[in-house]
């Protein structure tokens, strides 16, 4: 990970390849920008007058300095109308300036903070170490790159060429404290979706289910969580025939891994997050066209999310009680696969028709969902699925679908996506919807019939009856967003790490 480094320096005479400052929309460089047009010879009030930069959300401007500064380049980076700038904003700029920073061979990049003075009429979230951690987070994960794959000399070239070796944050004497600490929180929890989007990133035959498991197994010896990973004969004990029954065309294994982290004492619920595992999935029997199935090694990304989420939970060492469960499993069309028309008994004791193998996620998750609703108290419960591809015809890639039964853990949880930029949206799930998963063989099937629709509504209505007590629950579909979302912090071909800061963010701001 690279460094944060926090310094006082003033920023006219500090000494940096790219010298970054934030700035509000407006018609001249105004306060310590004008200053800097002194020292550009007015390079600044010439691209504010031919509006090449006014300050607008997204907008960078990048001026080589030509020795007037000790700094080799600075870069302003639009926020929009002070009134209207947010956290997200300024994670999206410092992603973009990072890119650009990378791309113009800068060893060493420096963020001015902005003063309480100069942030003035600014919205109210916007504050010294709030500015602070969204600045580090976005171009941490702004500069995120996997090329475990590579060979060595053209790995070695790029690291050569590359880049941005450290962050530096310039900030006052009396913000140092709050400024590291805000820093310090953004790089563990980059640190927690970079390991997100490297599990995504492995191709299918490195990331299986036992890879999966023992990559959890290490984490929780590095950042002291426990770890128990149910296998094939554990399962067939608990009676996980849904689970079992999407593995067994494979010759991959199962692993049913479980993650805790005990901040509050055992005494205290813990708050559950299952994710999807599906390491790669070909659809089954149900096979899916060939092209894109590459991309099925990222049907996992909501059991990705959840291992990199535990990693951040106990890296930040939160006040709270976390489990995370990832049922993992190929889907491959074997001679052994369940076919459409099967029918298997799940955990819980319902028996599903499987109309469609290809919709295999909710029957695993079925399974997990019992055991985490009956093995454990939790004070709440949220999966995180790659589910429907009907998501990305309701919400494109802007954000998660949310499908629960309680409406105060779902606000929590948009409200998290909002402070984070990892946004949400909630489905209703009405009594008509559950009608739709009704079987007429089995206690449930596994689609709706064809022309129904709602595809997304009802896949949460499926797993809603596996949800044991009266326990608030939430199904995060992230479909849409877990690759290709086009934000500039994230990868343009590859994960997204989506759900890992989102809920951190929830965890953090839990009541007792």
């Amino acid at each position: 990970m690279i460094p944060i480094k926090i310094k006082t320096d003033s920023a006219l005479a500090h000494k940096t390849d790219c010298l970054v400052f934030f700035c509000r929309k407006e018609e001249r460089p105004g306060g310590v920008l004008k200053d800097l047009d002194k020292k550009l010879n007015g390079a600044l009030a010439s691209a504010y007058k031919d509006q090449r930069f006014e300050g607008n959300a997204g907008q960078i401007l990048w001026l080589e300095t030509l020795g007037h500064l000790d700094a080799r380049a600075v870069a302003l980076v639009g926020l929009g109308e002070a009134k209207d700038a947010k956290l997200e904003a300024v994670r999206q700029g410092a992603g973009s300036l990072a890119a650009q920073a990378k791309k113009n061979k800068s060893k060493t990049v420096s963020f001015l903070m902005p003063t309480t003075g100069e942030l003035k009429g600014f919205d109210a979230s916007l504050k010294g170490a709030a500015i602070a951690g969204a600045a580090s987070e976005g171009a941490l994960l702004g500069l995120y790159s996997f090329d475990e794959y590579k060979s060595k000399d053209k790995k070695d070239k790029k690291d050569k060429d590359a880049s941005v070796q450290s962050l530096v944050l310039l900030t006052t004497s009396a913000a140092q404290a709050e400024t590291r600490k805000a820093a310090s929180r953004a790089s563990l929890v980059a640190q927690a979706v970079y390991t997100t989007r490297d599990l995504g990133a492995h191709p299918g035959n490195t990331a299986t289910p036992t890879y999966l498991a023992k990559e959890a197994q290490r984490l929780a010896r590095a950042h002291k969580m426990t770890c128990k990973i149910l296998k094939q004969k554990d399962m067939e004990k608990l009676g996980m025939g849904s689970l079992l029954g999407v593995s067994r065309g494979s010759n991959e294994p199962p692993a049913f891994i479980i993650l805790e982290h005990w901040g509050a004492g055992k005494s205290k619920a813990p708050t559950l997050v299952v994710g999807k595992g599906v390491t790669f999935d070909t659809g089954g029997i149900s096979l899916k066209p060939g092209a894109s199935m590459d991309e099925m090694k990222m049907d996992m990304m909501g059991g990705a999310a959840t291992i990199g989420l535990m990693q951040a939970v106990a890296s930040l060492n939160l006040k709270c009680n976390v489990v995370g469960i990832v049922p993992a499993v190929e889907n491959m069309p074997d001679g052994l696969a369940i076919k459409p028309g099967d029918i298997l008994k799940s955990m819980s004791g319902k028996t599903i028709e499987v109309l469609n193998t290809d919709a295999e996620g909710r029957l695993i998750l079925a399974d997990a969902l019992t055991y985490a609703t009956t093995k454990y108290k939790p004070r709440a419960v949220v999966d995180m699925a790659t589910l429907t591809g009907a998501v990305l015809m309701a919400l494109g890639h802007h954000a998660a679908a949310v499908v629960d039964t309680d409406a105060a853990l779902a606000q929590e949880l948009i409200d998290s996506g909002e402070r984070t930029g990892e946004r949400a949206w909630r489905m209703p799930l009405w009594d008509e919807y559950e009608k739709g998963v009704k079987s007429d063989i089995a206690d449930l099937k596994n689609i709706a019939s064809p022309g129904v629709g709602a595809g997304t509504i009802l896949g949460g209505a499926f797993l809603k009856q596996f949800v044991e007590g009266d326990v608030p629950w939430a199904h995060l579909d992230i479909a849409g967003v877990a690759w290709g979302d086009g934000k500039p912090y994230n990868p343009s071909k590859g994960p997204s790490g989506f759900g890992v800061r989102l809920l951190v963010d929830y965890l953090e701001h839990l009541k007792d």
